[in-house]
């Protein structure tokens, strides 16, 4: 299966602004099931693009605009194709969690077994662990199958409910959030009461009308990965109930959230900033990207998602006539 994914950010300031240094993460990976066949990034103003590889294998991307502009326009294009995973069971043999401490004691996984900035296991979490009665019993597959399953029943998905560094408590206090929520609420619960490895999945989800998906088409999208004995790394989404499959493109993984933002930077001036993302998947029948110039055609409006917060107002006078503000966004 081949899927071209384009994925639009733009961003608006309110004045000009004298320089921008950004980094992304919009490059999918190859690995077994996946590989990424072909992938432009165009921006605007035009500029020399770098890249290189994290430790994790991640693609990062990244770029310094000196001259003075007052938008900025990032399009990444790839196409994609996608194998069938290996079947997920529903569960593994009563040694199973024996097989696990012993690949842990034998690996290098302290990253993804330790809390991260988004996944500190706060009073709220420790309470819904107990409420969802997530410990050690069974299997360590069963007992994700019933998390995942647990979380999407207990969370309602509510598109802009949180921002992009909304910590877990917002989303518990409020039982709502988007699937970055859904996928740190899901890491904490599982380095914490569980122990198993686990990681933070960014990338894109394919929609089509016979799916019954929450998340919104127009967004990148992110789930999690544990490592299951017998089986690697397992992808659950518990935003749609579902095991990441052929439709889930995954573009870097890391602790959480704050590894592999989709954009990540600053900028230097007094001004306030208007974001604007859209992504589009769809299946392609061909192995190779549309012969189509960037970036994206103006029938994108159509997929355009808003943030609805208001900018943010300019900084107040300062002694200085230069400012520097972090620009990041959310995965819905």
């Amino acid at each position: 299966m081949y899927y071209t994914v384009r994925h639009l950010t733009k961003f608006v300031y309110s004045n000009e602004i004298s320089e921008s240094i950004m980094e992304t993460r919009m490059h999918p990976r190859s690995d077994e099931f996946q590989r990424c066949l072909n992938f432009q990034l165009s921006v605007s103003p035009r500029c020399r693009v770098f890249s290189y590889r994290d430790h994790l294998s991640n693609h990062v991307h990244h770029f310094d605009i000196p001259g003075q502009h007052e938008q900025l326009v990032i399009v990444a294009e790839s196409l994609v194709e996608m194998e069938d995973p290996i079947p997920v069971p529903a569960f593994l043999a009563p040694d199973a969690w024996t097989e696990l401490d012993s690949m842990v004691h034998e690996g290098d996984f302290w990253e993804f077994l330790f809390p991260s900035e988004f996944t500190e296991p706060t009073p709220r979490l420790l309470a819904l662990a107990d409420e969802l009665d997530v410990r050690r019993r069974d299997d360590p597959l069963m007992v994700l199958h019933e998390l995942n399953e647990r979380l999407y029943r207990w969370f309602d998905y509510v598109p802009r409910s949180t921002s992009a560094d909304s910590l877990i408590d917002v989303a518990l206090e409020q039982r709502t959030g988007v699937c970055q929520d859904f996928a740190h609420v899901m890491l904490a619960l599982v380095r914490a009461r569980l122990k198993i490895p686990c990681r933070y999945v960014s990338g894109y989800l394919h929609h089509n009308t016979s799916n019954n998906d929450r998340s919104v088409s127009t967004a990148t999208h992110a789930w999690i990965e544990a490592l299951i004995p017998q089986l690697g790394w397992i992808g659950f989404d518990p935003t749609n109930l579902l095991i990441a499959g052929n439709r889930h493109i995954r573009t870097a993984v890391g602790r959480d959230y704050s590894d592999v933002p989709p954009t990540h930077g600053i900028f230097r001036g007094r001004a306030s900033t208007d974001l604007t993302v859209a992504v589009r998947v769809q299946p392609s029948e061909g192995s190779a990207l549309p012969d189509q110039e960037l970036p994206v055609p103006e029938d994108w409006s159509k997929l355009v998602e808003k943030a609805q917060q208001p900018p943010a107002p300019p900084p107040p006078a300062v002694t200085h006539a230069r400012y520097m503000q972090q620009m990041q966004q959310a995965q819905q």
